[in-house]
């Protein structure tokens, strides 16, 4: 018989559903494709006390254990977030329950608020974490010993994890399975769950779409439209200002103000996501990219990519390409 490693999600009251049933897929589904490898999981879901629970979303997901009988090994332990998350801090026995558990698991790990529960049993101190980026100065604040990270949509340190919001959690579970199976088993996982291949933990949590503003004055919310469809183009301040019909000057401080940062950072950012989508779709070379995207050279491209992204042009390919490879300039 193969060998199960016991995987166990907690959950509460108010648990956001996709923190536990995105990790519990990747989990199940690496049973299924994996099957004859000669290991897996056996899954458990654990709340306070044994049965359903009401999620955030008003779904409710039974647990088959509550933490008096959680008893036994334990191979993993992954936390969720959601809203009910500062309830469950206040709740002494559950976070007892989290500390004394995580002192025999492998691993320990948190999808999204969830972190909060980990910092709360003390296993955050003087480690590195992460956690949705609209909670990131709270987890800080809180806990001040944490060195909380707040772009990458995971961090490992040690035998504990920590994930950003939601969606993070199945990148952080595919990150688990292809340490316990192997690449080829996660990028199984990955392609039947339509995520392509699984985000590098150190990828940012933010497109240019997420992070960027929109103009208030028509001419710039134009000028936003005429970047995106003209990343090849000479971009500079006097260019776009002459455009804008402004001078350089003003034209610079109108621009930062209705949108947030600078024009060069926009361009910047632009040229980054539309090279992302040639990556992920284009057969062409990193140096062909770089050039239709504004770059010039790939290695401008290169430090933009490691800026925004926090990995490089070839190695962001590797994890998303969609369409058959062939030689690239790295």
């Amino acid at each position: 018989m193969p060998r199960l490693r016991p995987v166990w999600i907690l959950i509460f009251p108010d648990v956001q559903v996709l923190d536990v049933t995105g990790p519990l897929e990747v989990f199940a589904l690496a049973n299924r494709l994996g099957a004859g490898r000669g290991s897996g999981y056996e899954i458990s879901v654990v709340a306070p006390e044994a049965g359903a629970v009401v999620t955030s979303s008003g779904v409710p997901i039974v647990a088959g254990r509550g933490i008096r009988q959680a008893t036994g090994p334990v191979d993993t332990l992954m936390v969720a977030g959601g809203q009910g998350t500062q309830s469950a801090m206040r709740d002494a026995r559950l976070v007892a329950w989290i500390r004394r558990t995580a002192l025999r698991a492998r691993r320990v790990a948190s999808v999204c608020s969830g972190a909060f529960l980990l910092g709360e049993a003390g296993l955050l101190d003087g480690r590195r974490a992460t956690t949705h980026w609209a909670v990131c100065d709270a987890l800080q604040r809180r806990y001040p010993r944490v060195r909380v990270e707040r772009d990458p949509i995971f961090v490992r340190d040690g035998k504990v994890s920590t994930s950003a919001g939601v969606t993070a959690g199945m990148d952080l579970a595919l990150e688990l399975v292809e340490e316990d199976g192997g690449r080829d088993l996660a990028l199984s996982v990955a392609r039947w769950l339509v995520m392509f291949l699984r985000r590098p933990g150190g990828q940012s949590q933010f497109s240019v779409q997420l992070s960027a503003q929109v103009a208030e004055r028509r001419g710039l919310r134009d000028l936003q439209g005429f970047i995106a469809d003209h990343l090849g183009d000479d971009l500079s301040v006097p260019t776009l200002a002459q455009r804008a019909r402004m001078s350089p000057r003003n034209f610079a401080r109108a621009f930062r103000r209705e949108i947030g940062v600078t024009p060069a950072s926009y361009v910047e950012a632009q040229r980054v996501e539309g090279a992302r989508h040639l990556l992920e779709t284009a057969d062409r070379s990193v140096a062909e990219i770089a050039a239709a995207c504004g770059f010039g050279r790939v290695e401008t491209m290169h430090r933009a990519f490691r800026r925004a992204v926090r990995v490089s042009p070839a190695q962001y390919r590797r994890h998303f390409r969609a369409v058959p490879d062939r030689a690239t300039a790295s």
